[in-house]
């Protein structure tokens, strides 16, 4: 398996307040290694020169070069980094998109948000990562609490339901909202003991203790509730379990 890309990563934006923002969410996402700030596109030009930056995330409304004016000029280089635009506004999106921007963000900035934009771009990455590396970094998942950014640990959760393009992360420390879809997070979480039992529903085999059924179908029941099974999925999941149990036995032993 190959070693996880860390991205390196430049912040654009004439405000200092939004740009030690950005730069401390940025720093705070476990897949970057390198953030470095810049108040302006004059010396975000000059940087991009003296090293190479896997993204660029840019202000728009800036004094002198704006940033769709940056962007257009990056996306003539050889290797461009993958831009995402940060803005107050929505009104540039058409244009940004056109540019080819990997995303647009609405201050302020939401680490969940800011997280799945992150996982855009290092798909778009030549060398991207393959999702069973993405995953140990995906181990802690930023979420909003009240204003605050909490993480919330992999192994806290017990089963995750999809509510559109979010998951609510079910804890004994209560549910969390996060921006991804389920499909996209099973990717992440399968080969750490997590299993889609339905279409709606991701479970931590270790957290189910036991399989009811009843008129409504089958349900894999946890510490915080049930999660229905589909039919299509039930033979895998009781085939799961038994070698989970099995392998629990001789390690015993």
């Amino acid at each position: 398996m190959r070693t996880l890309r860390r991205l390196r990563v430049l912040a654009v934006d004439d405000m200092p307040s939004a740009l030690d923002e950005l730069c401390r969410l940025l720093r705070e996402t476990p897949v970057v290694d390198i953030v470095t700030a810049a108040g302006d596109s004059l010396t975000a030009l000059k940087l991009i020169q003296s090293r190479r930056y896997d993204a660029v995330f840019l202000d728009i409304s800036m004094p002198g070069l704006d940033g769709l004016e940056l962007a257009n000029l990056l996306a003539k280089l050889g290797e461009p980094p993958a831009i995402v635009f940060v803005t107050a506004h929505d009104r540039h999106a058409v244009a940004a998109f056109g540019i080819g921007a990997a995303d647009y963000l609405l201050k302020p900035v939401r680490a969940e948000r800011l997280s799945a934009t992150i996982d855009r771009v290092l798909k778009l990455l030549p060398d991207a990562a393959p999702a069973s590396a993405v995953a140990d970094v995906l181990a802690a998942l930023p979420v909003d609490s009240g204003g605050r950014t909490v993480y919330v640990r992999r192994s806290e959760v017990q089963f995750a339901e999809a509510q559109g393009d979010y998951v609510k992360l079910h804890t004994p420390g209560g549910v969390h909202l996060y921006r991804m879809p389920i499909s996209r997070l099973e990717e992440y979480w399968e080969d750490a003991g997590f299993m889609r039992t339905h279409r709606g529903y991701l479970v931590a085999l270790g957290a189910i203790r036991e399989l009811r059924s009843d008129s409504s179908g089958l349900f894999a029941h946890t510490a915080l509730g049930d999660v229905p099974v589909s039919r299509r999925m039930a033979r895998d999941l009781r085939e799961r379990l038994l070698r989970a149990a099995r392998s629990s036995e001789t390690d015993r032993r």
